[in-house]
């Protein structure tokens, strides 16, 4: 498995991986090529604070991918570069879960939110993937706390 960081050229992929993940959620989709074309819009207005990393096996088809987004943070008297990354999207095609590439791909994300010194990296997850986030590293935390619209 090689994972590596995506670049303009896997937009398409990417846009399927999006494509299948949410496939039974949204009510009314596009085709998926058209997804591709706002997805590569939406990405070159963020390629500075979003990211995607990507699994590869013996073929160049992607498996896998997980984002990463790095946002600053206000800053504070003496750490006026504070950053925050939320990893985001993460998903396997079915076939190729339970063999480690989205706990790589998650790695991968968070290795490099702290590279660029983020001071925390938080994940939304399901229920049922909490358990492999908390293999990670990661914690819940009282303090983190969200509010729904409405």
């Amino acid at each position: 498995m090689r994972i590596s960081q995506a670049s303009a050229d896997d937009t398409s992929d990417l846009a399927r991986l999006l494509w299948l993940d949410t496939r039974n959620e949204e009510p009314a989709q596009r085709s998926v090529d058209a997804f591709a074309a706002e997805l590569a819009q939406w990405w070159s207005a963020r390629q500075d604070s979003h990211l995607a990393f990507v699994a590869r096996l013996l073929r160049p088809e992607i498996v896998g991918m997980a984002w990463v987004a790095v946002v600053p943070r206000v800053p504070r008297p003496g750490a006026t570069s504070r950053l925050s990354a939320d990893i985001q999207s993460v998903f396997v095609v079915p076939e190729h879960r339970g063999r480690g590439v989205g706990s790589a791909l998650v790695d991968a994300a968070s290795e490099h939110a702290a590279r660029l010194g983020a001071l925390r990296v938080t994940v939304h997850s399901g229920r049922k993937a909490v358990p492999v986030y908390e293999r990670l590293g990661f914690e819940s935390s009282r303090q983190l706390l969200q509010r729904s619209p409405g």
